[in-house]
């Protein structure tokens, strides 16, 4: 398996068609436009802080990767130069410190604009003309999920500065609550392949590859801890108790001087959460949300409960399905918005989109919020990094890993196999948790 071709295991011939590749490209761009329209003046930048980009920085970014990879990358590893004069030393993010790119000589909006949209014309026509090119197909693609997971960014950054929310279209009609998913859903658990099957379409190396492990048998709830439920552990002090919290926990605890999640507060007696640019009062139905790793072991350690560990949240989301995984836990075909909270704006309550459901009843395992594991960010048996060596590699030992996607998250970008990760006090993530039993 260390020797496969990237390339090769992305797209035997015929996988994946230009066309395809192209769709995914156009809609990257019109999600990323859509969530930076509005924005001008001051917003553009920001101000400096350690979970953001700088809003003008993070768009020639997204142009800057799709031209060095799509466009300017060579087969020896050079690069012919850009379109744009310095635009290495303006974009790229492994040369250039995070705290360093407020300070930039930038291109204003519309020069940035016109740069991405440069760019992006020439790598449409490309695909065009070599349809059949897999190297450029397997770019091509990286670059989508890139943007795409700007777009998600941007997300991020427009409730972590409380800018307006986002227009982006309306949730689906599909989300009318229904019962049946209460409880704790039982897995026998045995012999397990985790990790994407060769020939399954494009993964990430952090994926790479399917690999044979052991998971004893869990009981793992079949919603998101709902706000209701955080609420009690709020209510209980539960922040104030050393008992519950790590000691890594404590400290971040005590440095934040936190007495409940980031975004909520109390105002005249009315519990209420920040969304964007808006105070709302809080919706007890919905999954809590903006919650760090440390948060979610502390409310488990209140609960008498554990966080799943990733080996069965996959095994969960896979129907302990190990050769042929489905993409999703409904297991018939991609996610869609009949089945999931995806490319949405915004949570919305547990029991909603009963149709993506797995066998065991496991409601919401893709998109609403992402989900944090108790399981470190490490390389799978054999990793091999892909061209684009930054992804993973420079990352593992130091996060954790969340499942499952977000509201935020295009449909197109969410699987079963795919490994997000964090460290263990980001609180702008739209992230939230399930629990496990303990063990018997």
């Amino acid at each position: 398996m260390q020797g496969i071709d990237p390339i090769d295991s992305f797209a035997p011939p015929g996988s994946l068609l230009a066309a395809e590749v192209a769709e995914h490209l156009v809609a990257a761009r019109k999600r990323v436009d859509a969530l930076t329209v509005d924005l001008d003046g001051a917003q553009l930048l920001g101000p400096k802080l350690d979970i953001v980009n700088p809003v003008l920085w993070e768009i020639g970014h997204v142009g800057w990767f799709q031209e060095h990879w799509c466009l300017r990358m060579q087969q020896d590893g050079t690069r012919s130069p850009s379109v744009l004069a310095g635009a290495d030393e303006l974009y790229d993010s492994t040369a250039i410190p995070h705290d360093v790119r407020w300070d930039l000589p930038l291109p204003d909006l519309r020069a940035t604009r016109d740069y991405l949209r440069g760019v992006f014309e020439r790598v449409l026509e490309l695909l065009e003309r070599r349809p059949d090119d897999e190297r450029l197909l397997y770019f091509a693609e990286l670059s989508a999920c890139h943007e795409d997971m700007h777009a998600e960014a941007f997300h991020y950054t427009r409730q972590t500065l409380a800018y307006d929310a986002p227009s982006v279209p309306a949730l689906p009609t599909t989300t009318a609550p229904s019962a049946g998913n209460h409880g704790d859903a039982g897995f026998p658990g045995g012999k397990f392949l985790l990790g994407a099957n060769q020939g399954s379409g494009f993964v990430h190396d952090n994926e790479k590859w399917a690999h044979e492990v052991v998971v004893p048998p869990f009981r793992m709830a079949r919603h998101q801890v709902t706000n209701r439920e955080f609420l009690e552990f709020v209510a209980a002090e539960g922040y104030t108790r050393r008992e519950f919290w790590s000691n890594a926990g404590w400290r971040w605890r005590e440095e934040r001087s936190a007495t409940m999640p980031q975004y909520w507060r109390d105002t005249d007696g009315q519990r209420q959460q920040r969304r964007f640019a808006n105070w709302v009062p809080l919706a007890l139905a919905e999954p809590v949300v903006h919650i760090t790793w440390y948060e979610a072991e502390a409310y488990c350690a209140f609960a008498g409960r554990r966080l799943p560990t990733e080996v069965e949240w996959e095994y969960a989301a896979c129907n302990g399905r190990s050769t042929k995984k489905p993409l999703a836990p409904w297991e018939a075909g991609r996610p869609d918005s009949r089945h999931a909270n995806l490319e949405g704006n915004g949570p919305v309550p547990v029991s909603g989109f009963a149709a993506g459901d797995s066998r065991q009843g496991c409601r919401q395992l893709l998109g609403n919020v992402w989900e944090w594991t108790a399981s470190a960010f490490e390389p799978f048996p054999g990793f091999v990094p892909d061209p684009y060596k930054e992804y993973s590699a420079p990352w593992f030992g130091s996060r954790k890993v969340l499942r499952g996607g977000s509201f935020a998250t295009p449909q197109r970008l969410i699987r079963n196999t795919w490994r997000n990760f964090f460290t263990p006090d980001r609180h702008d993530v739209f992230a939230g948790f399930r629990t496990c039993a303990l063990a018997e």
